[in-house]
């Protein structure tokens, strides 16, 4: 079975998305959208390799681990993959690799510990294998694991709205030097098909118009789309030469280049925000149609297949030959110039017409009458009148352009593949109260579809959510420095242990302050269960300052729009709910309290 899934599915995809925005009559309505942006990750990227049976003997931090094969025969000089040791953890280790790593380990094969020259005894069995380092973060992966594993690293999330995105597409700036010839509109370019056959491609050596250098925006931020390149005429030196304006050469929603020929159409010009908001150095936002009036299967362009011989020689000016655009629209009229052989010079549209899916011109002697009659063939004149001879030893073929649906500017997305959109938010300091500290970096952003609140099934609809654990402590002697960002933080509780990593530590005062901070299973089990911090007297202690505190169990209030119980505070967003749309691994953002980052995300359907 021969199928496609069309680049029309794509942008219907895009457009989809922006609509989902503003569905609805209210924004509490079951239709809209409510998409988060949020950024998490605070701990540095390091390789992550799982291990299972172990000996008894433990793995420690600062000593190595190689792939001692699958009979744990291999010796360290002679394996492929060994990495120093950062983290422990129950059933993996976070790994750096100064060697640096050459391979990967294989799942089953033999892991041994290694220090001092010689093995430590420690052996276990090779799990799954992640390589990520600070300066190559993992790739996402798609799956429930990875989705728990987002949430419990949330750090905040703000509230995506419509003016928040817009449709782009690939940034083509006027420069003859990166761009010196571009493609023109057909509506025909295609690849080979798969059951045989040949391509029909663009000036550029296209597939499609998706494909194509089919648009240009110039210095003042106005974009032309390309109705002729002069390809036909002009074969490997249709170069562009004269930047498409609304000033000079503009006439009726058309430039014309006095030196290259080229025919561009007028779409739309950037406003100050879109240039601002969305212009990237490799994107460029979709603007709404700003030029002439749009006439449905309108003729805008003739193209020359075959320049030939033996037409009436010198049919140029107002002695020119007239022919009647055939197809199933009317008033269509084309004009032909030839030079002294018969030769065609200039193939343009005389009168546009209006309705045309299909249309020829035939280069034959004149028959009939008039543009909205009968008339066949070419003509000594525009209104079809006088018949022009033509000798049947004459050879030559020109092609009508047939404009997209309803006629260029009807429909930019999908004039321009608009298969993408952008998503712009600025993070401005700690905004949302606190909500997105500063203290800290982060090394994930992405965006998710309809969280909800914690401990609800409502779908959030507040401007910025934490999504922290908060905790307010007291003590004696606090400084900025008595809780470090990153840091492992545990309180005896009933049970066992609780454990967490601090994501930011805000302090009040000498006595007072509050702890930011995060829990997931791969790093804060005990005996196998990750374990609530609790009000009381139990002292909550950072590993590596050696700070202890106290939970403040009387403070029951809001404090930088988080609520707090008896000293403790949830996130704001309800674990693992809502939908991942778009996931983002990357190298540190730092921040700062007087800093703000323009965040540019673009999606590709």
């Amino acid at each position: 079975m021969s199928a496609i899934i069309s680049e029309k599915f794509r942008i219907f995809n895009a457009q989809q998305f922006l609509e989902s925005l503003t569905e609805g009559p209210s924004d509490t309505s079951t239709e809209r959208t409510r998409m988060y942006f949020f950024v998490g990750r605070s701990d540095a990227w390091y390789g992550i390799l799982e291990y299972y049976s172990g000996n008894g003997t433990a793995l420690a931090v600062g000593n190595e681990i190689y792939d001692a094969g699958a009979s744990g025969a291999t010796a360290y000089g002679s394996t492929t993959f060994k990495a120093t040791i950062e983290k422990v953890f129950p059933s993996y280790v976070l790994v750096s690799a100064p060697n640096p790593i050459s391979a990967n380990p294989t799942p089953g094969n033999v892991l041994k510990g290694y220090a001092s020259g010689s093995d430590t005894g420690a052996e276990a069995l090779c799990g799954v294998y992640r390589k990520a380092d600070e300066n190559s973060a993992p790739a996402p992966l798609d799956n429930q694991e990875e989705k728990f594993r987002i949430y419990k690293e949330l750090i905040a999330a703000k509230r995506v709205e419509s003016s928040n995105v817009i449709s782009v597409i690939p940034r083509l700036n006027w420069n003859t030097a990166l761009n010196p010839t571009f493609d023109m509109y057909k509506p025909d370019y295609s690849a080979a098909p798969s059951t045989g056959g040949t391509a029909k491609q663009t000036t550029n050596n296209k597939n499609s118009l998706g494909e194509a250098k089919l648009y240009v925006m110039n210095t003042n931020y106005e974009v032309f789309k390309c109705l002729y390149n002069k390809e036909d005429l002009a074969p490997g030196s249709n170069t562009a030469q004269n930047m498409p304006t609304t000033a000079n050469n503009y006439a009726n929603g058309v430039y014309t280049g006095p030196a290259d020929g080229y025919v561009w159409k007028y779409l739309y010009t950037m406003t100050t925000a879109q240039v601002m908001d969305f212009l990237s150095s490799d994107f460029m936002p979709v603007g709404t149609y700003a030029g002439t009036a749009v006439v449905d299967g309108a003729i805008d362009t003739i193209f020359v297949k075959d320049a030939g011989t033996g037409l009436p020689a010198n049919k140029t000016g107002a002695s020119a030959l007239y022919g009647p655009i055939l197809g199933d629209g009317t008033g269509g009229v084309a004009k032909i110039e030839t030079d002294g052989t018969g030769t065609i010079t200039s193939a343009t549209v005389e009168t546009a017409g209006t309705g045309y899916t299909y249309a020829s011109v035939a280069l034959v002697t004149g028959t009939g009458t008039g543009a909205g009659g009968d008339a066949y063939g070419l003509f000594a004149d525009n209104t079809l009148a006088t018949s022009e001879t033509i000798a049947g030893s004459a050879k030559a073929a020109v092609e009508v352009i047939i404009p997209p649906q309803g006629g260029h500017g009807a429909d930019l997305a999908q004039e321009l593949n608009a298969k993408r959109i952008m998503v712009n938010v600025r993070l401005t300091y700690n905004e949302g109260q606190g909500d997105f500290p500063v203290s800290n970096d982060f090394r994930r952003i992405g965006l998710i579809k309809d969280p909800l609140q914690w401990g609800s099934t409502t779908v959030a609809t507040a401007n910025t959510l934490t999504g922290t654990y908060a905790v307010r402590v007291t003590g004696t002697g606090l400084t900025d420095s008595s809780f470090g960002n990153d840091n492992q933080i545990s309180q005896t509780v009933t049970g066992g242990t609780a454990k967490g990593t601090v994501v930011a530590w805000e302090r009040e005062s000498a006595t007072a302050g509050v702890l930011r901070y995060f829990q997931s299973h791969e790093s804060h089990t005990d005996n196998g269960i990750v374990r609530d911090f609790a009000g009381g007297a139990n002292p909550i202690s950072d590993a590596s300052t050696g700070v202890s505190v106290t939970v403040d169990s009387t403070y029951s209030q809001t404090l930088n729009g988080v609520t707090f119980a008896s000293g403790l505070a949830y996130p704001e967003v309800k674990p693992n709910s809502g939908e991942l749309v778009y996931i983002e691994n990357r190298r540190l953002i730092t921040r700062a309290s007087d800093q703000i980052e323009d965040i540019k995300l673009v999606i590709e359907f």
